[in-house]
């Protein structure tokens, strides 16, 4: 086996499948694209799904990638096993309806072990496979595996709901009985015992079936286009390939884990307990390259899980005694291992170190807030006289402070309490539960449809003309091709067309249909691509249409130049915004229609109203700057060397489009646009909001909305100039602040009246004192106008020593206020409430020592106060 780097391993992978006629597609950004049903992209496969269902045929049916994936819903055991990660990379060849079985086989075991390349030794190698598939286990036999080698396993068919499933062999490696202290042998493999012996390396899946939920998987059809997925584990390889113990001490994580034992001051020791060195290494390295794809820590979503990676991180280098911000640092050490194939880590180190630290930074804060919360909820413990830790409480202290149950064992040891392991395990299992559910919710592929993959008839769209004619050559009713259809909706292909397929965010072109007579056969109310790329139009049909019969195709002028403003809109806000908020601010996202545009971008919050007037401006300078814009075809390379931005997520071909704006936007962009930036005339922002963790979204409106969007903002000015009394639109906004101002006087005297008339009464209130049970207490019902001025006749009780216990109760309008406060630490307040509140048909809650409560029983007011004796004795 050779001795190789992980860099030279990777490589080596991409060259053999390249060699065997595959193209290499290079990672794809973590953040998935135009699919909702994933978090993040976490397998090679993840964003090849669309080849995989056939929605889109793939200009070459072999592709090989090393494809960047996180997985998160373990993240608690990254760092206690050997090969727990949140970040990976899998390796992966894939065939769609091109090779199968035989090849795959044949080809993954050359990889493996020819001399020219991986050079395993073969007696190394143990294969598992479906044991209906025979025809498997046949090919490994021929490449001359020894049967002893072959374990039937019956877990080994994939699928996950409806779509393409099938068989497949995975492929291990044996590291010797020096992982098998027992000597268990192959039964570790053929009984699914978790061992550190046999090794999963790679997955080879045989996907020649449809999934059908409904049937038994006997019955499930064969797919008329079978594929070849496979994946290979790059950290899992390195760590046999380098003789590691476990994934961590290979040159992937080694330089981050030395890094931190020079942070630290502490030494990583391979046999011993490394957890906080392990989670510190992978954590960054997810944290690393997600921000750099443009995801941000934040509250929810995938914000949430990097906030969550960061804290355990910050959380396990404080064990190792590093109390300052560390993790950014590790920032340029992650970038420089994986710099050969992923040089944006480095190219972004900048902004990504940032983020990190000021996360850091704020979460130093939080730490401090969850020691108080800890520290509260100790006394508390003290005052209900109980000597455990409550385990939803602790899961509480992990899940929103990032407290590792370690730390909140030791604080509360440290304080003479035990922990109640039993509840944060059922707590987190819940978690756990919750996030399996979404993670695998609609992650399946869809059925391939076996007439749209069928179509191979050229079509051609022609950016220059809005009309022209055409030959109809496909026709597609309910599914089924056509020779002609005369009513109701139809699928069409042109061998050209001047429509619009929906694409890269803008919107499909309609319009109409016409004969040689001028007449109107059909309407065309959407345009989508076919998997192979020609324009299929969706028409309503008017009259009878046959197939090479030639038409008269004729787009909507009015819509289109609509959408072509917004469309070149969104180019220079999105250079707006890297000249305003920075360059990081990449799309994420966007929609051109015919009223409005929208454009996702990756910050990390909100944009002020300082920065969005800025940005408002600037495109609206560049409108009245009359720039001609310029459309050039070249190569992706030339291209790029002209300074065009890639857009997010966008895959292209070998010839490209740059939409050239003056030398203000230069971008690679496939949709159709002006001849001159003046012809978008206005451009107003309507709206700026966020939409996720690190992603914002603007939207936005051009020409004639945007001369109403202006227009109604100067009808509300004129009508709040009526109100206000104000001549003139210019003195309308000091005007306001002056009676703003006087509102605030007013309400301030309002407040003075209130609490002078609380006082009044309130010594009044404070004589009618009872005594029950050695608890002196005041309850009665009060005149007040809100349910503050209860809180200030309890401030007025707190300054004197009244009694122990006030209980106050007011009818305000249709509803019953209820208030308890108590000085005394044997009643809490809180659980005094619930018992009175119920009575007025109400209910609260709240402190030991206040609480309040509503309800809508007046007529049961005395019944409360007269019940507070009860409850006291």
């Amino acid at each position: 086996m050779k001795q190789l780097t992980s860099a030279q391993i990777r490589q080596m992978w991409l060259d053999f499948w390249k060699e065997k006629g595959h193209s290499v597609e290079p990672s794809a950004n973590l953040v998935p694209v135009n699919d909702p049903t994933l978090l993040w992209i976490n397998s090679g496969v993840a964003t090849l799904k669309k080849y995989f269902d056939g929605s889109v045929i793939p200009e070459n049916p072999r592709i090989t990638n090393a494809q960047k994936a996180i997985r998160t819903n373990d993240i608690e055991n990254v760092g206690k096993t050997a090969r727990h990660h949140t970040m990976f990379e899998m390796l992966g060849n894939f065939s769609i309806g091109d090779y199968f079985r035989d090849q795959a086989i044949e080809w993954g075991f050359e990889l493996l072990t020819s001399p020219k390349w991986f050079d395993f030794p073969k007696d190394k190698l143990y294969m598992t496979y479906y044991p209906d598939d025979k025809d498997s286990y046949n090919r490994w036999i021929a490449c001359g595996v020894e049967p002893s080698h072959l374990i039937p396993i019956e877990d080994n068919f994939w699928e996950i709901g409806a779509g393409p499933s099938g068989p497949d062999t995975e492929i291990f490696y044996d590291r010797g009985e020096g992982y098998d202290p027992e000597n268990v042998g192959i039964r570790l493999l053929a009984e699914d015992i978790e061992n550190d012996r046999y090794i999963e390396i790679w997955n080879i899946v045989l996907s020649q079936f449809n999934a059908d939920p409904k049937v038994p998987r006997s019955e499930y059809k064969e797919l008329p286009s079978k594929n070849i997925d496979t994946g290979a584990g790059l950290e899992r390889l390195v760590a046999v390939m380098q003789g590691a113990k476990t994934n961590f001490e290979t040159d992937l994580f080694m330089p981050i884990i030395e890094e931190v034992e020079k942070l630290s001051g502490k030494t990583y020791d391979p046999d011993g307990d490394n957890m906080s060195f392990k989670v510190i290494a992978d954590h960054i390295r997810a944290l690393s390259f997600a921000i750099g794809d443009g995801a941000l820590p934040g509250n929810e979503g995938r914000g949430y899980v990097l906030r969550r990676l960061l804290r355990r991180a910050v959380m396990h280098g404080r064990r190792l005694g590093i109390k300052e911000t560390f993790l950014y640092k590790l920032v340029p050490t992650v970038g420089t291992i994986m710099e050969s194939y992923y040089p944006e880590i480095l190219e972004k180190q900048d902004f990504i170190e940032k983020i990190v630290k000021r996360e850091e930074e704020t979460f130093a804060r939080t730490i401090d807030a969850g020691t108080g919360h800890l520290e509260q909820l100790l006394d508390q413990l003290k005052q209900d006289g109980k000597d455990r830790l409550d385990g939803k409480n602790i899961f509480k202290l992990y899940d929103t402070y990032g407290f590792p149950v370690e730390l909140t064992e030791e604080l509360a040891e440290d304080a003479g309490y035990k922990i109640d392991h039993e509840g944060f395990n059922e707590a987190m299992k819940e978690q756990q539960e919750r996030a399996r559910a979404a993670a695998v919710k609609g992650g399946s592929m869809g059925m391939q449809n076996e007439t749209l993959a069928g179509i191979t008839e050229p079509s051609v769209f022609d950016y220059d003309r809005e009309a022209l004619n055409a030959n109809l050559s496909v026709i597609i009713v309910d599914n089924e091709r056509s020779e002609v259809v005369s009513e109701g909706q139809a699928l069409l292909v042109f061998d050209q067309t001047p429509f619009y397929a929906e694409m890269g965010g803008q919107v499909a072109d309609h319009g109409f249909i016409k004969n040689q007579n001028g007449d109107i056969v059909a309407r065309v109310t959407d345009v989508q691509k076919a998997p192979n790329g020609q324009a299929l139009h969706t028409v309503d049909v008017l009259a009878s249409l046959s197939i090479g019969t030639q038409y008269h195709l004729e787009i909507d002028h009015a819509r289109r130049y609509a959408v072509e403003k917004n469309h070149t809109a969104t180019h220079l806000l999105h250079a707006a915004l890297h000249n305003v908020i920075g360059e990081h601010a990449t799309q994420a996202g966007s929609l051109n229609e015919v009223e409005f545009l929208r454009f996702d971008f990756t910050h990390f919050e909100a944009v002020s109203p300082e920065e969005l007037r800025q940005i408002e401006e600037e495109v609206n300078q560049q409108i009245w700057n009359a720039l001609a814009i310029e459309i050039i075809e070249t190569d992706v390379e030339t291209a790029k060397s002209m300074g065009a931005m890639a857009l997010f997520g966008e895959k292209y071909g070998k010839v490209v489009r740059v939409v050239k704006i003056g030398d203000y936007s230069v971008e690679l962009c496939g949709g159709t646009h002006l001849s001159n930036a003046s012809e978008i005339g206005i451009f107003k922002i309507v709206k700026e909001e966020g939409i996720g963790s690190g992603t914002r979204r603007i939207l936005a409106v051009t020409g004639k909305q945007a001369f109403q969007a202006y227009r109604q903002t100067e009808d509300s000015l004129k009508e709040i100039s009526k109100v206000v009394k104000s001549p003139q639109l210019k003195d309308a906004p000091a005007k306001v602040e002056a009676l703003s101002e006087q509102v605030r006087d007013l309400q301030k005297e309002n407040t003075e009246l209130k609490e002078k008339a609380a006082a009044a009464q309130a010594s009044d209130v404070f004589k009618d004192v009872k005594e029950v049970n050695g608890h002196t207490y005041i309850a009665t019902q009060v005149s007040v106008s809100d349910a503050g001025a209860l809180r200030t006749f309890a401030d007025n009780w707190k300054q004197k020593d009244y009694s122990d216990v006030l209980v106050l109760v007011a009818s305000i309008g249709d509803k019953v206020n209820v208030l308890v406060a108590s000085k005394s630490k044997d009643i809490h307040a809180g659980n005094l409430i619930k018992e009175l509140a119920p009575i007025v048909s109400g209910r609260g809650g709240g402190k030991p020592d206040m609480a309040m409560a509503g309800g809508s029983d007046k007529e049961k007011i005395n019944t409360l106060i007269d019940s507070v004796q009860d409850y006291l004795s």
